[in-house]
């Protein structure tokens, strides 16, 4: 098992959600972070002074089964990118265990239903 982060625009997060759910990604959480980038640099918007090093991202939090990996991460790559700086990043970690609370299954089994 694997555990996939991925930092993306949210302008791009509905396009995200729907590449996941249509390559049978069913379950994820999700979370809207403030990170600091590259870009440094001062917006004026009606004689106001805004700094933008600030940059609202939303954070994908997925654990999915080895065979499931490539898929995922093609499909947030594919619906993320914009060609411009600051499309994000993605993480993936190993994950030792998993228990369904409910069943008390562990393992991978323990992340969907047995199709």
């Amino acid at each position: 098992m694997k555990k996939i982060e991925a930092i993306i625009r949210k302008s791009r997060f509905d396009d995200v959600k729907e590449a996941l759910l249509t390559a049978d990604i069913e379950w994820f959480s999700y979370y809207d972070v403030r990170g600091v980038g590259k870009m440094q640099q001062e917006r004026i918007y009606r004689g106001i002074a805004y700094d933008t090093s600030t940059i609202e991202r939303v954070l994908l939090s997925i654990v999915v089964r080895d065979i499931n990996v490539e898929k995922t991460v093609e499909a947030i790559q594919e619906q993320a990118y914009t060609g411009e700086t600051g499309d994000g990043r993605i993480f993936i970690y190993p994950v030792d265990d998993a228990v369904r609370i409910r069943t008390g299954e562990r393992g991978d089994i323990s992340l969907y239903d047995v199709k």
